[in-house]
């Protein structure tokens, strides 16, 4: 089974060729992610995390609605 949550970007660090760091937010805790397959994301973005890679944009309507089914 795949579980990927989303999470909040808050901030974004130094790109280089293989990846994007950035650290992003969910449930009150924060993680390091990837944004090397969402280049367009920027801090305040809300984005699916799965296995530490920022997979997919979302808006925050979508976030808030998956972020409620969870609690």
């Amino acid at each position: 089974m795949c579980v990927a949550v989303p999470a909040r970007i808050v901030s974004v660090g130094e790109p280089t060729a293989a990846s994007i760091p950035a650290m992003a937010e969910s449930a009150g805790s924060e993680k390091t992610v990837d944004l090397v397959m969402v280049p367009e994301a920027v801090v305040g973005d809300y984005v699916v995390v799965h296995s530490g890679y920022a997979i997919r944009l979302l808006s925050p309507a979508e976030a808030r609605a998956t972020l409620d089914l969870l609690d």
